[in-house]
């Protein structure tokens, strides 16, 4: 029986996603090697990890010589939105002041300036 399809992307494959969104179209060989920072792999587990994140649509790949390039067919802020929207409704019942209170006690001193604002920012471009 098939694994049902998840509707986020997993760890691994948001590893990918990470280094397609910061670097661009890239090889299997590049991702492979930007990722060997964090763990390494195999060179046909990364290939492999690709090739069924394009037929899931998470990637596109188009043939370069006798290889692939790859690129993101998702945006970040829809996947990562995606994520966090289904962690802020499983996790807090829909609570954002709930999910937010949970991430200010992990917070340093500088990161609250930076929500601060970003918060004024968001209000700014909101018109309030």
């Amino acid at each position: 029986m098939a694994r049902p399809r998840k509707a986020h992307p997993t760890e691994a494959e948001l590893e990918v996603l990470h280094v397609l969104w910061a670097d661009g179209p890239a090889s299997v060989r590049h991702v492979m090697e930007r990722l060997a920072k964090l763990k390494p792999r195999a060179y046909t587990s990364v290939m492999s990890l690709m090739t069924v994140m394009a037929d899931k649509g998470l990637l596109k790949r188009t043939p370069e010589g006798r290889a692939f390039v790859y690129e993101p067919n998702v945006k970040r802020d829809a996947a990562l939105g995606g994520m966090v929207g289904d962690l802020l409704h499983r996790a807090f019942h829909g609570s954002a002041p709930a999910l937010v209170a949970q991430l200010l006690g992990r917070t340093s001193e500088k990161e609250l300036d930076e929500i601060r604002k970003t918060i004024d920012d968001y209000r700014k471009r909101r018109g309030g």
